[in-house]
């Protein structure tokens, strides 16, 4: 799988992905490489990118790579061709691009997004902002991360157009339009079955470690916050653990965790921005915030969490039930040098409030 290059100058990304096509011809095998654009689904970058600038900015002023052509696909229609190639020996050895029916400049596809969700959006081009403004621009207001966001930049220069349609003639698959592409999407999403998210990916932070080598809570040269309260229904202590983070927050002070997701955002961290893929599920891996869940396992009760936001050391946030229905909850962090420990007691004050208060109300129900 991967990216429409018919452009004869490509960004570093594209240009990236037409090399890892190079790189598997050279293989003793028949290699089926399948080309598309924008795919449009549910855990999306793209769609995520395009679901979050129409649904937080009404009026944009945006810069005039908006106005370069694509040629988007719905995932379900990815799918089919991807499922239609295996074992197929027509498609043996071959290249095919693959899209939807529709054409479409970024601009239309907000335009058409805001339509489909019953909403009306305002657009204004400026030939001002470089693609570093852009990024920071995208980084600020979406989900993505800055990283993300310069490379899909660099590409959104490009026009990213099928020249053939040979393979939906082979395979007789009629794409979806964008319009319908963005209504199957939502049904995923109104359904809470987004099994995966390009945010849980482990680009999307800081953290691209080992999640094993961090499983084991460090006990020497660490700093602490422990707080420990009775539950009256522990199980229902549980479901308020696994809905953390995300739309639920972190039960207090919820504007004081917004502040620092905004620093971190600011000092080049995740932030606040990816929430959570599920309302109440949890899966080791899964990014949760600016954290990374190291281990969710419902049978023992506990869950922990790695920071993944911008800090003088290492932070680990840990949730557990015990046999007496006693939850403990205790922050961990390892401080790198005299700046990670006058970094702890400095926020020490702020620990108080909100350790505490969210302890409290996670043992409520």
């Amino acid at each position: 799988m991967g990216g429409i290059v018919n452009d004869d100058n490509l960004s570093k990304h594209l240009w990236s992905r037409k090399n890892v096509e190079e790189i598997l011809r050279k293989g003793d095998f028949s290699l089926t490489v399948l080309r598309a654009g924008i795919i449009v689904g549910s855990g999306s970058s793209s769609f995520e990118i395009i679901r979050d600038l129409s649904e937080k900015l009404p009026v944009m002023v945006t810069p005039k790579w908006v106005l370069t052509k694509s040629q988007p696909i719905a995932i379900r229609d990815v799918i089919k061709f991807l499922l239609g190639v295996l074992g197929n020996e027509k498609t043996y050895s071959d290249t095919f691009d693959i899209a939807g029916p529709d054409v479409l400049s970024y601009k239309e596809m907000l335009h058409q997004y805001a339509e489909a969700r019953g909403f009306k959006n305002w657009i204004y081009t400026v030939p001002v902002m470089t693609p570093k403004l852009s990024s920071y621009w995208l980084y600020f207001v979406t989900s993505t991360s800055y990283k993300l966001a310069l490379n899909l930049v660099d590409s959104m220069k490009i026009e990213v157009i099928a020249e053939d349609t040979r393979l939906q003639e082979l395979l007789d698959i009629k794409p979806h339009s964008y319009k319908e592409a963005i209504g199957m999407a939502f049904k995923k999403i109104e359904q809470n079955s987004v099994i995966s998210s390009w945010k849980d990916s482990m680009v999307s932070g800081n953290f691209n470690k080992n999640l094993e080598k961090y499983i084991q809570v460090p006990k020497y040269g660490v700093l602490k916050d422990i707080q420990a309260i009775q539950v009256d229904d522990d199980i229902k202590a549980l479901e308020n653990i696994w809905k953390i983070g995300g739309e639920t927050g972190w039960y207090y002070g919820g504007w004081l965790w917004k502040i620092r997701g905004f620093l971190d955002k600011l000092n080049g961290g995740p932030g606040l921005r990816r929430g959570r893929t599920h309302p109440d599920k949890i899966f080791p891996g899964d990014a949760l915030d600016f954290w990374r869940v190291l281990l969710a396992d419902k049978k023992t009760k506990r869950l922990l969490l790695f920071a993944e936001m911008r800090l003088p050391g290492e932070a680990w946030l840990e949730f557990r039930i015990d046999e007496n229905k006693v939850l403990h909850q205790t922050a961990t962090f390892r401080p790198k040098g005299l700046k990670g420990r006058l970094y702890w007691y400095s926020v020490l004050p702020f620990h108080y409030f909100i350790f505490g208060g969210m302890i409290r109300n996670l043992a409520r129900g």
